[in-house]
């Protein structure tokens, strides 16, 4: 079966290539910098940070775009209440925010894009749609008139048949149902910052922003754009109306959207008191790994419930997937290949590859492994593996981790620099090994607690001992 995913605009699963040659130009929407992104955000950035990871490694060449959002309503409000400068208040969180993002190994798109740094298109933009007769001014500010696309709707498939013309919404974000004409250029007020341009002083509506910026950078159609639900409407369907009124051309073949993140069965919501930004789950403890594993563990289209048991069970995931690779790479195995084994990888691996061809099933493409390594945890059980089938089960584990990027630990590196090196604990646990022989086990005792101590954990095994760093 092809790579194929669901288009929210034509409510169906269908095959995917890219318009031209081999490469996928993909927008996605990033973050609006006015605070710490939460959780539920980085459920749709993981999504987007899978979905080029595998169109990757399916063998395209990606021309990814990522706006960040960095002049909008809140953004100003705050920046004034705090009395600095839209680009003080906005570096800080902007700077945080790729720091979260490497934290959970979410690779950087090939163009980052703030919206500040494209006021130029944006007007140019604008300027295309009052030339097409489809903007109209009021009280210093230029609006859209959706009454003169008729396709307005067909991405959110809401009837908007009943609009009543003329009538205005000023704020960038407004209820589902709530079909006006929305704001491309906002009139200069009070001490907000503005820009000069020929229709007056004031600032870019947010969704004039996104639509001047693909298409600054990918071109007239985009392959894929991509966002949470909450952006199909009015974000995603005026972004629509707004750049197929300048081109009369479709803007984007798929548009992929992730479902949102309830945490405990509820809404996420500060006045809940379940409102968590990953910085708050680093600091209870849990790595960075634990966090993306759980966000992918879920299809994207489907709703992500996010439990701290949740967290647990994804942290002995990980643990387990790390046990089987360390048993693996240590195990004494007779030379050879036992080819029911090969052949059982090789099965593994196209079940994990056909999940994910099929829309980012990442529910299916992690039960593909974990029934794999269950196998094989038997097989070296009984003794079936053999040397040649060592590369074998590696090749399985580096095609997952390519994807899902949780095998490595964090802390990894910042224990080795803080530890013991790894031969100072091979040659502990040669001297407890030796302790052992000579019934000393008081000293055996000594040497697994001091490692333990130093938060290496030992494993006493058929095949000798493994160790792993904590």
């Amino acid at each position: 079966m092809p790579l194929r995913f669901f288009n929210t605009l034509t409510q169906e699963l269908e095959p995917f290539q890219p318009l031209k040659d081999n490469t996928v130009r993909m927008y996605t929407c990033g973050p609006t910098v006015y605070n710490f992104v939460h959780i539920g955000n980085f459920r749709t950035f993981t999504f987007q940070d899978i979905l080029r990871r595998w169109l990757r490694y399916r063998g395209y060449t990606l021309d990814h775009v990522m706006n960040i959002t960095d002049v909008e309503d809140k953004i100003i409000a705050n920046a004034a209440k705090e009395h600095k400068s839209i680009d003080d208040y906005t570096h800080a969180y902007t700077k945080a925010f790729f720091e979260d993002a490497a934290a959970l190994r979410l690779e950087q798109p090939e163009h980052v894009t703030p919206a500040t740094k494209h006021i130029p298109e944006m007007v140019a933009a604008i300027e295309t749609l009052a030339a097409k007769g489809y903007t109209y001014t009021n009280d210093g500010s230029t609006y859209y008139r959706i009454a003169n696309f008729p396709d307005y709707g067909k991405l959110s498939h809401n009837d908007f048949s009943g609009i009543r013309a003329g009538a205005r919404v000023d704020q960038d974000e407004y209820d589902k149902a709530d079909a006006r004409d929305f704001v491309l250029w906002k009139g200069r007020k009070g001490d907000e910052p503005f820009w000069s341009t020929p229709f007056g002083d004031g600032r870019p509506g947010w969704h004039i922003e996104c639509s001047a910026m693909a298409m600054g950078y990918l071109g007239e159609t985009l392959d894929i754009h991509a966002g949470g639900i909450d952006l199909v409407f009015p974000h995603h369907e005026n972004e629509i109306a707004q750049s197929e009124a300048i081109t009369g051309k479709p803007f984007a073949r798929f548009w992929l959207h992730s479902e949102h993140l309830h945490v405990e069965s509820q809404k996420m919501s500060k006045s809940l008191g379940n409102f968590y930004t990953l910085r708050d789950l680093f600091e209870m403890g849990y790595q960075p790994e634990v966090v993306r594993y759980l966000l992918a563990s879920v299809p994207y289209r489907k709703k992500l419930n996010f439990t701290f048991e949740g967290l647990k069970a994804a942290a002995k995931s990980i643990e387990r997937l790390r046990d089987f690779e360390a048993r693996v790479s240590s195990a004494k195995l007779a030379s050879g290949k036992n080819q029911a084994i090969a052949d059982r990888s090789a099965a593994a691996t196209r079940q994990f590859e056909e999940s994910l061809d099929d829309d980012l099933n990442t529910a299916e493409a992690l039960a593909a492994i974990f029934e794999y390594v269950r196998a094989m945890n038997t097989a070296l059980d009984d003794n079936q593996f053999q040397e040649d089938n060592r590369w074998d089960a590696a090749r399985v584990l580096e095609i997952f981790d390519m994807v899902f990027d949780i095998l490595k630990p964090t802390t990894a590196n910042a224990a080795k620099a803080s530890g013991p090196t790894d031969a100072e604990i091979e040659a502990l646990i040669e001297e407890r090994n030796q302790a052992k022989k000579s019934k000393n086990f008081k000293r055996s005792d000594e040497i697994r607690n001091l490692l333990l101590e130093k938060g290496i954990l030992l494993e006493d095994t058929k095949d000798g001992v493994r160790w792993k760093r904590k």
